[in-house]
């Protein structure tokens, strides 16, 4: 490997980091992360780095202002040893959700935390399946903008689609189910439905035919499983014959846990974009993307294309 790239990690996801360094055939870069008694934050990068391409992997998962935080001091101390080039590694962008102005006198913090992550001297963001596609809109730097769909594919086309048809669990998600159903040459159908709270979700109708099917849910995330275990139910009360949830990014709590243990659900889904967690009693797959990233990073490095990464089964995957 080009001794010119070097990668490092936070605490964030330090195995996803370890695994995107073992397929470009290097090692993480030596650096000291640690937490004060008062809980600030401590990084000292123990290797020089100056003059090289840097890649900080680190998502903005739960806990979420400590990884965030860690991310950006990460940053500084690469930029101020003199690195040449700095990309922050987002395999999970956090604060996602909150990408627009929809009620008085709120903020968007998703380009608050843009905005920082500039400040902090990014040169470079590269991330995956972004709540919000705009988000990309928000930095005036370059934003590599990856999709989980590769890796999902290669797994779910070992299975029988025949009687397949995908669906998703909201109308915000219909782009990205959209492209699944032209990837994977299946049906497609929505649920309507109602944001009863912020940590619960009520379906109300289903839009396409379901009966018989096995359905596939596309969503981009899920933390509290409201959204998917509401329309799994519903999918489930017009006649589907089972039901398969698709994930990108697996935040979950115990309430998820909870609910996911409890649903018509027969399996979940997900990436390691943010450390997965056990769901005893509960199928529960996790697909790594850690060479995903890793060939991004590589073309990044090089200066080559990333686009043809989105090629699958002859469609382009945009939503």
């Amino acid at each position: 490997m080009d001794s010119n790239l070097q990668i490092f990690s936070g605490s964030a996801n330090r195995p996803l980091a370890e695994s995107i360094a073992k397929y470009l055939g290097t090692k993480l870069g030596d650096a000291t992360v640690t937490t004060f008694p008062d809980g600030e934050t401590f990084v000292k990068i123990n290797e020089n780095i100056r003059g090289r391409d840097v890649f900080i992997v680190q998502p903005t998962c739960p806990p979420t202002n400590h990884n965030l935080m860690e991310l950006l001091i990460l940053i500084d101390a690469a930029r101020r040893a003199s690195a040449k080039r700095i990309t922050a590694v987002m395999p999970f962008y956090g604060y996602a959700r909150q990408d627009r102005k929809d009620q008085p006198r709120v903020p968007i913090t998703a380009k608050l935390v843009a905005n920082i992550l500039v400040a902090s001297g990014a040169n470079r963001i590269l991330t995956m399946d972004l709540h919000a596609q705009q988000i990309q809109g928000f930095f005036d730097i370059p934003v590599d903008h990856l999709y989980a769909a590769p890796v999902v594919y290669r797994y779910i086309a070992k299975k029988d689609l025949s009687n397949t048809v995908v669906v998703s669990p909201d109308v915000g998600g219909m782009k990205m189910a959209s492209a699944y159903s032209q990837m994977l040459h299946t049906g497609l159908a929505i649920v309507a439905k109602r944001r009863v709270s912020a940590t619960a979700t009520e379906a109300l109708y289903v839009v396409g035919d379901v009966k018989d099917k096995d359905v596939l849910l596309i969503d981009d995330l899920t933390e509290t499983a409201g959204t998917l275990c509401s329309a799994g139910k519903i999918v489930k009360d017009h006649g589907a014959k089972s039901v398969t949830a698709v994930v990108s990014h697996a935040v979950i709590g115990e309430l998820g846990v909870e609910r996911l243990k409890a649903s018509v659900i027969d399996e979940l889904i997900a990436t390691d974009s943010t450390p997965p967690r056990s769901i005893p009693g509960f199928k529960f797959t996790v697909l790594s993307v850690a060479e995903l990233l890793g060939e991004a990073i590589d073309r990044i490095h090089g200066g080559e294309s990333v686009s043809t990464l989105f090629e699958i089964n002859g469609t382009h995957i945009r939503r």
